[in-house]
């Protein structure tokens, strides 16, 4: 009975798991053919959609998977892009950007790690992580305006060169959005695939144990705080490299990319895309960001109003986000298959 419960247990998460890799091709591929029918307004949107998704990423696998919650992810989102326009600015055109994305991941890492050794070790963990990444955002809100000789106060900065290199006396420059689009969408393939793969793993099932019980997983010789650093560590890396990318393809830097605003609006596109998913972080992102940019073509003062209104409906329809409800949606088909019609 045992042998054939684990049996039916596996094949049950094996086909959750086609399932899901049968959506993501899905919506890989849709997205790789958009452009053979899609305006230049669109790519734009789209493009910059998969940038934003990735911040969404990083966010969804250090909350949905590691447990630890977070309103600070427009900081290192931020700090990436302040970081490449400043270097970009400053710096030879043929290797600035590479040098500009680089630094911005380094420098986001670093950040991840030092307030991992501090805050973690101390034993900073939920509402209190919650509330020093907020402070952690005004702050840097306020460093970004009030600094500048250096960020370009609240104009920000302009002129920020696009990604490039400069090879044998030639300069390979993403200047055509088309170009900037499949390098964003082979980066966010990239990412997701990576954060997937260290999830579904030992590491995976050491941050599910943590996040679960965290007392429970040191009693079983697990250090938490080192596991949850690395984690913290990973998801301000990816934010920092989102911030550089968004930067290089818009072409400017404003103090409202560092800001509380877009923070908030992160946490919501990860959890209307179903929190820990993964590939929620996308749809959500699309989802909430395009319902934004609807609303408010035809009315601005009213998009925040509307943006409110759904998140609160959200959390009594569908509390469990996109994912979740698609999932409960197909269920009764699943056992009319198997001919068991719901009560």
């Amino acid at each position: 009975m045992i042998v054939n419960f684990v049996q039916a247990r596996a094949n049950t998460l094996n086909r959750g798991r086609s399932a899901r890799f049968l959506i993501l091709i899905s919506l890989v591929t849709v997205v790789a053919v958009y452009p053979s029918w899609g305006s230049y307004y669109g790519l734009t949107v789209v493009r910059d959609g998969l940038v934003l998704g990735i911040l969404a990423l990083s966010l969804d696998f250090l909350w949905g998977k590691a447990g630890l919650p977070s309103f600070g992810h427009a900081a290192f989102f931020g700090l990436g892009g302040y970081i490449y326009g400043i270097i970009t600015l400053h710096l030879d055109p043929a290797f600035a950007s590479i040098v500009g994305v680089l630094a911005a991941v380094v420098a986001g890492a670093l950040v991840g790690l030092v307030l991992g050794l501090f805050l973690l070790r101390a034993g900073v963990r939920g509402a209190l992580f919650l509330i020093v990444t907020v402070a952690l955002t005004q702050i840097s809100h306020q460093v970004a305006t009030s600094w500048s000789s250096v960020t370009g106060g609240d104009s920000g900065m302009i002129g920020i060169q696009p990604l490039g290199v400069g090879l044998f006396s030639k300069n390979f420059v993403l200047t055509d959005v088309l170009g900037q689009y499949y390098f964003v969408l082979a980066v966010a393939v990239g990412l997701l695939g990576f954060v997937w793969w260290i999830c579904r793993g030992r590491y995976g099932r050491i941050l599910s144990a943590i996040s679960n019980d965290e007392h429970r997983a040191q009693t079983l010789g697990i250090n938490t705080t080192i596991q949850l650093t690395t984690a913290l560590t990973v998801s301000t890396a990816i934010a920092a490299l989102a911030g550089a990318l968004y930067v290089s393809m818009a072409g400017f830097m404003v103090p409202d990319l560092i800001g509380l605003v877009l923070s908030i609006e992160v946490v919501m596109w990860v959890l209307v895309g179903s929190r820990g998913s993964l590939i929620g972080a996308f749809i959500g992102t699309f989802f909430v960001w395009r319902l934004s940019q609807e609303v408010s073509s035809f009315e601005p003062r009213l998009w925040p109003l509307i943006i409110g209104a759904f998140f609160i409906a959200m959390v009594f329809l569908f509390p469990g986000g996109l994912i979740e409800l698609a999932r409960k949606a197909g269920l009764p088909f699943k056992q009319i298959r198997k001919g068991r019609v719901p009560r």
